[in-house]
């Protein structure tokens, strides 16, 4: 991947920024521009709202891995999980910080971000996002009161590295 597609994908890879139809309601990630479940898809131009998911979720469904993909040699075993989020998209991720035989189905779990791999020793550092088990501290209100998904921001102006 290059570097500038890399830094322009930053607010969504490191956000967990998605979208929101303003007229069906329903929540994508990641963003779409279009909404497919609208019955005229063309009325949702325009109308796609970007939505910050808060990242949490429970375990819909999982598998233990024995045999490591390149550059997961090391964790072997480790979780797979798709984990359905409050705002309701379904992500896929690794589900961390827990003993692979503790983790169920219907386990709260909450997003983090962390180092995935890095381009040589000089290289870009890619980081991403996955999952860990949610105590009910981690569950508890955010800023505002609230766990509702909040607008996605885009990073302070000078931040971004050039197109």
């Amino acid at each position: 991947m290059s570097i500038a597609r890399f830094w322009r994908e930053t607010p969504r890879r490191y956000n967990l920024g998605g979208s929101k139809c303003s007229i069906c309601s329903t929540v994508y990630f990641p963003p779409r521009s279009v909404c497919p479940t609208c019955t005229h898809h063309r009325r949702s131009i325009g109308k796609m709202q970007p939505l910050q998911l808060c990242g949490e979720g429970e375990v819909f469904s999982f598998s233990i891995l024995q045999d490591a993909a390149e550059g997961f040699e090391m964790q072997v075993p480790y979780v797979l999980a798709l984990v359905k989020t409050v705002e309701g998209p379904m992500l896929t991720g690794q589900i961390v910080d827990v003993d692979p035989a503790e983790v169920e189905i219907g386990m709260p779990v909450h997003a983090m971000f962390r180092k995935l791999r890095e381009e040589g020793r000089a290289g870009v550092i890619h980081y991403g996002y996955k999952f860990a088990p949610s105590t009910a501290e981690d569950r508890r209100p955010r800023r505002g009161g609230s766990n509702e998904p909040s607008p996605v921001t885009e990073p302070p102006e000078g931040s971004r590295a050039p197109a």
